[in-house]
């Protein structure tokens, strides 16, 4: 019976974090139980509680890897031979793709605060921390395009909204609709320098 090798405590971890990530994605994280992401990731409860002291890690684990998640997704959606604006259009690029996922159900760091944030001290810093790691990213985009900083905040609330309308609403087209106004955003913005420098 116990023939099996043992995996490494890494393997072991990273695959309770995908199962509680899945499950908590899908069905909220206050209606999972501990026994529902033993029974998901097939490792024992005494194995997942050396793993992550309470659940409440097991949820901060998750977030960060949620974190990751994003900023992969982020990458892959960038061509080294993109432009600045190119890459913050691409932001737009990649929500559409996430949107028509079928398992997509929004934003997994807005879905947390809202069941969590009354009670969770350490889940509201870490989507405080990824909002503004996702808010510098736009803005070091927004610099490097040469538009003014006050369109960074603007392009990211544009990214944002598009995450929960497109969660409520239950189709792709915020990502598209938000694209076109970071578009114009950014036209008008070129405009207006190209008019200032004469």
């Amino acid at each position: 019976m116990n023939h099996q090798v043992q995996r490494p405590a890494a393997d072991v971890r990273d695959q309770v974090i995908e199962a509680a990530d899945a499950l908590f994605y899908e069905r909220g994280i206050q209606s999972v139980g501990m026994d529902a992401v033993r029974e998901a990731a097939g490792v024992s409860l005494k194995r997942i509680y050396s793993l992550f002291g309470s659940k409440d890690d097991l949820i901060m684990a998750v977030l960060r890897h949620r974190s990751a998640m994003w900023d992969d997704g982020l990458a892959s959606a960038v061509r080294p031979t993109m432009t600045a604006r190119e890459r913050l259009l691409a932001i737009f690029d990649f929500l559409d793709a996430w949107f028509r996922t079928p398992d997509f159900r929004g934003c997994a760091f807005i879905n947390a605060y809202g069941e969590l944030s009354s009670g969770s001290p350490a889940v509201n810093d870490a989507v405080r921390a990824q909002k503004h790691a996702f808010g510098e990213y736009v803005a070091r985009l927004v610099a490097e395009a040469g538009a003014p900083p006050e369109l960074a905040p603007q392009i990211a609330l544009l990214a944002e909204g598009a995450q929960t309308t497109a969660a409520i609403v239950g189709t792709p087209e915020s990502a598209h609709q938000a694209r076109a106004a970071a578009q114009t955003l950014l036209d008008t913005a070129s405009a207006n320098a190209r008019h200032g420098s004469h």
